[in-house]
């Protein structure tokens, strides 16, 4: 009884900390709406190579078969039957990709992004780098890397996630956007609000604040593309129409 009693007592101590600490099985930070902030500066996190991963996956009630309805809550839909759809907006292939817009500390603004190849540099200016485009959900997802042994050349990063075929899909995909630091445990955001005309996510922001390194949940859904983050957090770019080549086969 006591051993029940000292888990339980561990557990309500972990909620009212900064963030949620996870566990020991998985080894990462879970950024919520209650438990917003981590400083990667006060883990010793706050030099090396930040990998940034966007990752997903359809929802299981998209794929294959009917939704369930209740039998208790609609006896007579049991003798009813399901309608065949031969294809559904559900089917689409949701194509999600990995973004960020900078600000550097000199005043230097602008974005890294697979539209337009903006792809970025890891040692020189932006000091971050983009490793491809993934452009159906593999299980390696994007990937992109900060280099925070030039953290005094930042001032702030916001990493974003749109959909670039503009087919609004948020609403039928498990998204997941994961930090990597060069120490301590991943730090993880997921995008499992339903937002289902929203065609662009502000995923996390990452401020340089006095020399601390500080990472901060944003999730917030936008039913525009890079223009509209650009409006909702002032960074003052000129946007254009922009098109991805042809997949190589």
């Amino acid at each position: 009884m006591w051993a029940g009693m000292s888990f339980f007592d561990n557990l309500w101590r972990g909620r009212a900390s900064e963030f949620d600490a996870g566990n020991a099985a998985t080894n990462a930070i879970e950024l919520t709406k209650r438990h917003q902030r981590v400083s990667l500066s006060k883990q010793n996190a706050a030099a090396g190579h930040l990998r940034v991963n966007l990752s997903w996956r359809m929802r299981t009630s998209d794929i294959g078969g009917f939704q369930r309805q209740s039998v208790l809550r609609h006896p007579f839909r049991a003798l009813k039957p399901e309608t065949v759809q031969a294809h559904s907006q559900s089917m689409v292939n949701v194509d999600l990709d990995l973004g960020c817009l900078y600000e550097l500390a000199d005043g230097t603004k602008g974005v890294v992004q697979p539209l337009g190849g903006f792809l970025g540099d890891i040692n020189d200016p932006p000091y971050m780098r983009l490793s491809g485009d993934d452009r159906f959900g593999s299980g390696s997802g994007e990937t992109m890397y900060i280099n925070l042994d030039h953290r005094e050349a930042f001032k702030r990063m916001l990493v974003f996630v749109y959909i670039y075929d503009q087919t609004p899909a948020f609403d039928r995909t498990h998204a997941i956007v994961t930090l990597y630091p060069s120490n301590g445990p991943r730090i993880e955001i997921g995008l499992d609000e339903r937002h289902p005309q929203a065609r662009s996510c502000a995923v996390v922001m990452i401020e340089n604040v006095k020399g601390e390194i500080i990472v901060r949940r944003e999730v917030k859904f936008v039913y525009g593309f890079q223009a509209e983050l650009d409006r909702l957090y002032g960074w003052g770019l000129q946007w254009g129409r922009g098109y991805k080549s042809k997949v190589e086969k």
